[in-house]
């Protein structure tokens, strides 16, 4: 379902469901719906390529935006609850890595965000050389320091973090269509995964196999600040990283990011295992 160009954004995708999620709860009349919500993150959080040539679509964001093919966080809780009208900053970026996070969350803090989505990491994987990817202590380092400026900004405010998708799983779907191909290769496209997408040699089996290994080390690095954040930052339980999207789910602009069907998927994956004040529906 989702993806990202090598630089600007992320995937979805395939197998492992983190474990250590909070269970969904029912919605209740002691848990308000956000008064203002904002997205942060990379391309996959823009809608970019959702809507066109190489543009992000805000609209279409499966955090924040207003398109009823989508049905976004936003439009869902803002069924619940006018208050939330207009209140949804999107202040994700194409290209972004976590290293862009803490200045997304001192937007979010400026706008006073109380519930924040948070999409990041794929381009932390998704490089020109797997020798480049960041380290997983840097990581979660980042992801404390973002954290940790929000409970001192915004006291209170609720998270929400997704999972990086399943990188492979874009590899898996794509590498026996040419048009994919092509992209990946013209584009040099997460280089780091889909590098000679048609190889069997067993170094780029192996190649694969870490890049898989470091998105899924990334997830449980968020799953681990998010438990260090407290009771009010969930994460998807791995629902994104392990959804079988197919190239359906993609965008035909560049066979990299989630198009409107996949943005789609994204939000039903993620606002079902969303907090107390969310419509488990």
């Amino acid at each position: 379902m989702v993806l990202m160009i090598a630089r600007l954004g992320p995937v979805l995708a395939a197998a492992v469901v983190l474990t250590g999620a909070p269970p969904v709860q029912a919605a209740s009349s002691a848990q308000p719906v956000p008064a203002v919500m904002a997205a942060l993150g990379d391309s996959i959080s823009t809608g970019f390529n959702a809507c066109g040539w190489y543009v992000s679509c805000t609209a279409r964001s499966w955090s924040t935006g207003d398109s009823a093919e989508v049905s976004s966080h936003y439009a869902r809780l803002t069924a619940l609850s006018g208050t939330l009208q207009k209140h949804n900053p999107n202040f994700a970026a194409p290209g972004a890595t976590s290293a862009d996070l803490l200045a997304q969350m001192k937007k979010a803090i400026a706008a006073k965000a109380d519930y924040v989505t948070i999409l990041i990491g794929a381009q932390d994987a998704c490089t020109r050389t797997e020798q480049s990817m960041t380290p997983v202590e840097t990581y979660r380092r980042r992801l404390d320091a973002a954290l940790a400026a929000l409970r001192s900004g915004v006291p209170g405010a609720r998270v929400l973090i997704a999972s990086i998708p399943d990188v492979r799983r874009l590899w898996q779907v794509g590498k026996g269509n040419a048009l994919a191909r092509t992209f990946w290769t013209t584009g040099r496209i997460c280089q780091s995964m889909l590098a000679d997408p048609t190889s069997t040699r067993r170094a780029d089996e192996q190649r694969r196999a870490r890049v898989r290994a470091r998105v899924m080390a990334f997830n449980r690095a968020a799953a681990a600040a998010c438990a260090a954040y407290g009771s009010r930052c969930r994460t998807d339980g791995g629902a994104v990283f392990s959804y079988p999207f197919t190239l359906d789910h993609v965008s035909k602009w560049d066979y990299f990011h989630p198009n409107t069907s996949g943005q789609r998927v994204l939000a039903e994956r993620t606002y079902a295992r969303g907090f107390t004040w969310l419509d488990p529906r």
